[in-house]
């Protein structure tokens, strides 16, 4: 119902919101997210499900889980209790309260190799993760000792397992002159990780810089090449929750595959300025306003996903896709991709898709314009 009233009525509900919700709950932090599920109708949903999503990226189930963050209070859901969890591993969810909550977290939440191995994170559609402008929010290296090596091939092992569902992540940051390695709100590497009906605004990481990317999220090494799998979910969605990076303003990787199934990715931005390699005189950056991908052997599906409004001042204003060796393919099926401006380069006849790969992309059913 509230996706469909206008502007107008929208302002008179915030309008009554504002002045009859309890002063207390700004102190306990449910009025940012409060507002944020009427904003959201109005201004943004995931496409209609019209592809049929596979077994393996489904929800995960989460009704029997191993760890409750919160005993039904908004205070009881801390960064700490977050942060906490997550450590321990297996199924996690909140008890926040009836209201939603944004539980801005104090230092990132991190991933142990050694737990699990299936590790779900499911916000039950209440919970926004704020990591308020100044850090990254969710972290999993498999290759990071301090997080416990669990195998000798730690760039190519089955876990952990990592699913994020019904889970909101904004103001996720990673920048810096030390911190050039992308993920805004999450950095994967290893194991395998999937999002399910999940948003992410206002994420961010470094300006420039020819390689770095992932505004929202950037991946690493998936066991087997099997993919990330992007479902049901939301980036950017309004141009005030813009995700912005030098590269890919939602998603970004070397040599991983995605499979992106009714999600909508708008308003985000590839801000870095000279391409990879960056041209003399140049920082580097600026392709993929929506998808950053680079490697080698690597496959990109979009099924039933809108691509719109999306920016590059390099290449690729929705897209860039560059298999060095020109094994990997892209595939868009049953989607829409339009207003993307690419400022430097694209593909001719794609507008808004850089694209060098295995012929020509695969393009069935759907709009690039």
């Amino acid at each position: 119902m509230l996706a469909t009233l206008s502007q107008r009525h929208l302002r008179s509900i915030l309008l009554l919101v504002l002045i009859f919700l309890p002063i207390s709950a700004e102190a306990e932090g449910l009025l940012p997210l409060f507002l944020t599920p009427i904003l959201a109708a109005a201004k943004d949903s995931a496409p209609p499900a019209i592809c049929s999503v596979p077994p393996e990226a489904q929800a995960e189930d989460s009704s029997s889980p191993d760890w409750v963050i919160g005993n039904g209070t908004p205070e009881s859901c801390t960064s700490a209790a977050v942060v906490a969890a997550v450590a321990k591993g297996g199924i996690i969810t909140f008890n926040c309260g009836t209201r939603s909550k944004v539980i801005i977290m104090e230092e990132t939440a991190k991933v142990f190799n050694n737990t699990g191995p299936k590790i779900v994170l499911d916000g039950g559609g209440k919970v926004t993760l704020s990591g308020g402008g100044l850090r990254r929010i969710l972290y999993m290296n498999t290759c990071d000792s301090a997080q416990v090596w669990t195998t000798s091939h730690c760039q190519d092992q089955d876990h952990p397992q990592l699913t994020v569902q019904n889970l909101t992540f904004v103001d996720g940051f990673q920048g810096g002159e030390k911190n050039t390695d992308g993920g805004g709100a999450i950095w994967v590497r290893g194991g395998r990780f999937k999002i399910v009906n999940s948003r992410f605004y206002r994420n961010r990481c470094a300006d420039t810089g020819p390689d770095v990317g992932g505004a929202a999220v950037r991946v690493f090494s998936q066991s087997q090449g099997l993919p990330v799998y992007v479902v049901g979910s939301i980036f950017g969605g309004e141009q005030e929750n813009e995700n912005v990076c030098s590269n890919g303003g939602a998603l970004s990787s070397i040599g991983v595959s995605y499979t992106v199934i009714n999600s909508l990715m708008s308003y985000n931005r590839a801000i870095g300025s000279g391409a990879n390699p960056a041209r003399e005189g140049t920082p580097g950056g600026g392709s993929g306003g929506a998808i950053y991908n680079d490697g080698n052997t690597f496959t990109l599906s979009l099924c039933g996903t809108e691509l719109l409004n999306n920016h590059a001042i390099e290449g690729g204003g929705a897209i860039f896709f560059v298999s060095n060796d020109r094994t990997g393919s892209l595939k868009i099926q049953d989607s829409q991709l339009r207003d993307n401006p690419s400022e430097g380069f694209e593909t001719s006849g794609y507008p808004g898709i850089f694209y060098l790969g295995s012929g020509p992309p695969q393009v069935s059913n759907s709009t690039i314009e």
